[in-house]
């Protein structure tokens, strides 16, 4: 006889992760989900099952900000090992291919360090979830499969050198959404003629977050001794992932016209950054807690985008 489902809680927040190495990143966010018993979850970028750190979660309501959030910029450390090259890029990939690495050292990897950063494009690797008509690449991957990918314009902020050794590097990359580090190492270590793989990553931040991360046996420990009002405490607001927003704060009137999808006269106070050149606002209430995006039209109106806050009004 089958267990009873256990009932989903109404709870919306965001957890910032420590994903562990050697489990999925939907792996992970189902643990949180089954811990927390949340009536939704969803991930804001995944990491590889090589890659640990930083995996913000978002449950309940905050899953509609899921899509404002990949487009987060990230940070990561990354160890790249020279001389091989493997099927996957990474650690987790065969050996296809070996070459001795030719001489450098720490000051010229600097030097080239300093000059990758910038706007630039690159080719996604096969072994990815970008999809070729209709078919995720790293299916076909496994199946021998390589098709033909477009280049996509990345930015990366900064890359600092953090170790050097003549057959492996350590270095910290800023960079746009869309990056993948694994091509990032080979494009590198192609630089000075050598092959490489990536062979650790650690994704040590996302914006806009701050904030030191929970591992998985924490928050077990936390859910057998404290329950759900100790989990609870894990988790930030939904305005956590809208820090820096064009921001706009409307009476209670106000909030219960754009919860019936009717627009509004702006409020003339706005706080947030890049007010001329950003529409769209976060939108809170006179508690500070939020309750929508909205849309600045050309008429001059606010406009209800998608609702946030749970039934309050």
């Amino acid at each position: 006889m089958s267990k009873p489902r256990r009932p989903k809680r109404a709870v919306d927040g965001i957890l910032l992760l420590d994903k562990p190495q050697g489990i999925t990143s939907n792996a992970a966010l189902m643990e949180v989900r089954r811990l927390f018993q949340a009536d939704k979850a969803g991930h804001t970028g995944s990491l590889d099952p090589m890659a640990t750190g930083l995996l913000p979660i978002c449950l309940g309501n905050a899953t509609k900000l899921s899509g404002q959030l990949l487009a987060s910029d990230k940070a990561y450390r990354a160890t790249i090992r020279l001389g091989t090259k493997t099927d996957s890029g990474d650690a987790d990939g065969a050996v296809i291919a070996s070459a001795p690495v030719p001489a450098h050292d720490a000051e010229r990897l600097s030097a080239l360090l300093q000059a990758s950063c910038g706007p630039q494009q690159q080719v996604p690797p096969m072994v990815s979830a970008l999809k070729h008509e209709g078919q995720r690449l790293y299916a076909l991957a496994r199946e021998g499969v390589e098709v033909e990918r477009a280049p996509r314009d990345i930015t990366i902020h900064r890359l600092t050198l953090v170790d050097w050794q003549p057959h492996q590097w350590t270095i910290d990359v800023q960079c746009s959404k869309g990056t993948y580090i694994r091509v990032l190492a080979e494009d590198l270590a192609a630089k000075i003629g050598a092959l490489a793989h990536l062979g650790a990553l650690h994704r040590q931040w996302v914006a806009p977050f701050d904030g030191v991360p929970y591992a998985l046996d924490a928050l077990r420990t936390l859910a057998t001794d404290g329950g759900f009002a100790a989990l609870d405490r894990c988790l930030l607001p939904l305005s956590a992932a809208l820090v820096g927003w064009p921001s706009v704060v409307v009476s209670p009137a106000q909030a219960g016209q754009l919860r019936a999808g009717q627009p509004i006269e702006p409020p003339a106070d706005r706080g947030g950054e890049c007010q001329a050149s950003a529409p769209e606002m976060a939108v809170f209430d006179v508690q500070g807690e939020v309750l929508s995006l909205a849309l600045l039209r050309d008429d001059g109106l606010l406009w209800p985008k998608r609702w946030l806050a749970r039934d309050r009004i």
